[in-house]
């Protein structure tokens, strides 16, 4: 059976053609052809055809500002298209492999593997209640479209999908190509680049698109494919947990944000339950006209008539309207109730459900007398996956993460008891820790949270937002708000002071009750390095212990790739994590508490981006507690979450990882790693860290940063609520992880992807190693395998061509002292990588080469631009516009940003 009728090529053709059309249409037939001779003058030159870049330069050295800004539009607005042309493109992989049985990472593989390997059905269910995954979506400035670009591409994408998966009659095609016509000359005509920065709401109303059009569709269809399959694989029933959850950082992420209040924390817990009640409603109602079953085809246990009595005596007025309209129809009269129950839930009027629990009770009561009626079909196509929903989603749609700067809590702390006579500042680590047990411990609080009289700004922001956490889970529920990380978490200290914070306002009640996971975010080296000195007080801290005895024992500790990486390089980045992550199971494992490891990824290589299937199969076994969080950021957000069939095929390959993860853990739960290997890492990670370090404090390393590449554009873009920098410093050191790795991708020059490896290596083979032992690693060793691969691909996408036209807008001293390095270090890279993997190119991937065969040829003429306009001293408008433009296009084209 052919499932579609079109291929990726066609797409790309007829969609590049669609905005010539609109381009000519739009602009003149000249502006046409200028960008035509740009885009096959840069196709030539890939191609071979041509021996140098002359013809390109020469075009664009005939620009005037209003052509360069079309020729920006239009390669960008070619990005868009064709990326969702490769959306597409995935889809059509995604279902041909279901249709054929051969889609490599799915549910069905999973359950099989395990079932070879021997997992009786006792042993699989045991897997399943200990598998939780929990992505967060951040608002991190990393998603470079507009959300009105982004609505009018999604209406692009669906039109295609209409060509490709209908049989369409030749009027209904003309209608799809018209409205494609439509679209693309409205996008056209739409600005690419944001007039103003968008405000907290906006990246909360985007990760709320995503939960709500996408997520709540999908995650029932997950549940779906797995009970089949292990009816399939299994004769006995196997109990099914909750697998997912989803957790957002938008909206009440403070780090670095200051226009993260209260009330916007507040507009968005209300506007996400505001938001889900309404799809439970609608739900319960389709639910309605399914359950019309007559009182005299069925018989209701005593579990189902008492709770609809019981409902009924809660909803009279509601009670008798359900029974003259459905007389004699029991399913019917207890979902109306149902539905009243869920309009009531944030209603002052009585009747409403006091939480989601007593929601899945009555579905669960529902579900079973089904079943009970000979109607088991019925329950699993309509009761089941409402069940799923309400399991996954709860009454707020996604629980927020509370998160600032230790440093605020610090001096928050400080600025409030030095009122009643307590010098907190003044104490050293041992005796901050003394006194915050004691304050913890002891009945009555030490500081008024509500007198904010003559503390600073940002001490008076800190205890409004730990009174109105409170109030949040009064009015919301704990699972709404339930955790607090601590960025540059650094000592015991810092993590207890969020405990005393919450303590004073009734959050915390020891013993016996904590409403807050507190989350220690160990990012810098000496945090990292410092793992066990810091959580090994924290759990032998009488206050702290009680605290996560009162969280059933499970600790959340987050780890920041990102900083780390932009501290330390790849390599020595990826390898003191690895080693961290065992560190920290050995300790918690000597407290015998249950860890639970954030991963804060980001989209790019760089800061722990990559598959995420295979991310996870590489992680220590040590660390493998079924239980795993972590960040989803930015572009990767719109990748992985816009498209129905996409959103369902990465959840199953995080749930394929997770299951085999779980299951290897189980069997081998410390992970044997030769000693020749770890030497190895040792070894080459201390001198790719002192060879990365090194570059980045060579003398005039920042002036040649900035220099070199789009930096200074990219902290002006609107993109993100948050700002690029720390401060007003301009040091690596204090620029955040994304503009970093943001700038060096649009210079193609991805070093933070790289750098320093092949320095590494070298190192460990010149002390004795041999290249084998490494050709074994890489065969053997996921983490190792999986770290080169993704390395591999940041060389890939790394074009030295282009980075050297960056290079040349530094001050030539400056250049020749620094861009040579860079040069030899990408060169040595290439050669260590090809002969560790024995592949003749870097990207082992078919699809991947082509992919970036496509894209390159069309990318360069944005680069070439933006360099020319970068050299200008002095700028139009249009030119100023015309090169944030650009960043939007390579960004589009590199399909990252940082």
């Amino acid at each position: 059976m052919t499932l579609h009728a079109r291929e990726i090529n066609q797409d790309v053709r007829e969609l590049g053609a669609l905005l010539g059309e609109v381009l000519e249409a739009q602009t003149s037939t000249e502006a046409f052809e200028t960008v035509e001779t740009i885009r096959t003058s840069c196709i030539d030159y890939r191609r071979g055809d041509a021996e140098t870049r002359d013809e390109v330069h020469r075009a664009l050295n005939r620009l005037n500002p209003e052509t360069q800004d079309i020729v920006a539009r239009a390669f960008t607005t070619y990005f868009e298209l064709i990326n969702l042309a490769e959306e597409r493109e995935r889809v059509r992989e995604i279902r041909e492999g279901s249709q054929e049985g051969v889609l490599a990472d799915s549910v069905e593989e999973a359950v099989r593997d395990l079932a070879e390997r021997g997992a009786d059905p006792e042993e699989f269910e045991q897997v399943l209640e200990d598998v939780l995954i929990q992505p967060t979506f951040t608002a991190h400035p990393t998603e470079a479209r507009r959300k009105t670009v982004k609505a009018k591409l999604r209406s692009v994408a669906r039109d295609i999908e209409r060509l490709d998966e209908r049989r369409l009659t030749e009027r209904e095609q003309k209608r799809i190509e018209r409205n494609l016509d439509a679209e693309v000359t409205s996008l056209w005509q739409t600005p690419q680049v944001r007039d103003r920065r968008p405000e907290v709401t906006d990246e909360a109303l985007n990760v709320q698109w995503y939960l709500e059009n996408v997520l709540f569709d999908v995650i029932d269809e997950v549940y779906d494919e797995l009970e089949h399959t292990l009816e399939d694989v299994y004769d006995e029933d196997i109990d099914i947990d909750t697998l997912y959850e989803f957790r957002s950082w938008a909206g009440s992420d403070r780090d670095g944000n200051p226009f993260v209040t209260t009330e916007v924390t507040e507009e968005t817990l209300e506007r996400q339950r505001d938001t889900v009640l309404p799809l439970y409603r609608n739900k319960l109602k389709e639910l309605s006209g399914v359950l019309s079953q007559d009182a005299s085809n069925i018989a209701t246990d005593a579990l189902f008539n008492e709770r609809l009595d019981r409902h009924k005596s809660r909803l009279p007025g509601i009670a008798t309207e359900a029974e003259e309209r459905y007389p004699d129809e029991p399913y019917r009269q207890k979902l109306r109730l149902m539905r009243e129950s869920v309009i009531r839930v944030s209603d002052v009027r009585q009747g409403g459900y006091e939480n989601d629990e007593e929601l899945l009770t009555d579905l669960r009561v529902i579900a079973d007398s089904l079943r009970e009626n000979d109607a088991e079909v019925i329950a699993e196509a309509h009761v089941d996956p409402l069940i799923r929903k309400v399991e996954t989603f709860g009454f707020n749609l996604a629980s927020l993460d509370l998160r600032d700067h230790r440093k605020m809590h610090t001096d928050a702390i400080a600025e409030s008891v030095e009122r009643e006579g307590i010098d907190y500042a003044g104490m050293d680590e041992d005796e901050r820790v003394e006194f915050l047990t004691e304050a913890i411990l002891q009945d009555n609080p030490v500081i008024d949270m509500e007198d904010t009289e003559g503390l600073s700004e940002d001490a008076t922001r800190v205890l409004d937002r730990f009174r109105a956490a409170a109030d949040w889970q009064n009015e919301f529920g704990i699972d709404a708000i339930d955790t607090y990380a601590i960025s540059w978490c650094e000592e015991p200290s810092h993590a207890l002071e969020v405990l005393f914070l919450a303590d004073q306002v009734d959050i915390v009640d020891l013993p016996g009750y904590c409403g807050f996971d507190v989350v220690p975010l160990l990012e810098s080296e000496y945090a990292l390095s410092g793992a066990r000195r810091i959580m090994g007080t924290l759990f032998e801290n009488e206050a702290y212990s009680q605290a996560l005895e009162a969280r059933d024992n499970i600790q959340e500790i987050m780890l920041g790739y990102s900083d780390s990486n932009k501290e330390n390089g790849f390599l020595a980045a990826n390898w003191s994590l690895y080693n961290n992550q065992k560190r920290l199971a050995d300790i918690t494992d000597d407290y015998d508490v249950e860890m639970r490891l954030f991963h804060g990824r980001g989209g790019s290589i760089s800061r722990g981006g990559g598959p995420m299937n295979d991310a996870m199969l590489a992680l220590p076994n040590e660390t493998v507690t079924g239980q795993i969080k972590f960040t989803e950021q930015g572009e990767a957000i719109a990748e992985k979450y816009a498209n129905h069939d996409i959103a369902e095929r990465n959840l199953e390959q995080m749930l394929n990882a997770q299951i085999r993860a779980r299951k290897n853990a189980i069997e081998e739960p410390v992970e044997e790693i030769p000693d020749e290997w770890e030497e190895a890492m040792e070894t080459a990670s201390d001198a790719a860290r002192n060879e990365y370090q090194d570059l980045l404090e060579t003398d005039g390393f920042v002036e040649f940063f900035e220099q070199a590449t789009p930096i200074t554009v990219i902290e002006n873009l609107n993109m993100g609520s948050r700002p690029a920098s720390r401060s007003e410093d301009r040091s690596v050191e204090d620029l955040r992880a994304i503009p970093w790795v943001f700038s060096w991708t649009q210079a193609r020059c991805i070093i933070p992807g790289w750098y320093s490896i092949s320095t590494g290596l070298d190192a460990y083979l010149e002390n004795g190693g041999d290249m084998e032992t490494l050709q074994e690693m890489y065969e053997n060793w996921p983490f190792f395998r999986t770290k080169l691969d993704n390395a591999s691909l940041a060389l890939a996408r790394t074009d030295l061509e282009i980075a050297e036209e960056y290079a040349d807008l530094a001050d030539p001293e400056l250049r020749e002292r620094i861009y040579p390095r860079i040069v030899e270090e990408y060169e040595d890279t290439v050669e260590k990588v090809l002969e560790i993997t024995g592949q003749d190119g870097l990207l082992s991937r078919e699809w991947l080469q082509e992919n970036l065969e496509r894209r390159n040829p069309y990318v360069d003429p944005l680069n070439l631009l933006q360099v020319r306009l970068l050299k200008q001293s002095h700028r139009t408008d249009t030119e100023r516009r015309t090169l944030r433009l650009t960043v939007q296009g390579i960004a589009a084209g590199m399909k990252n940003t940082g």
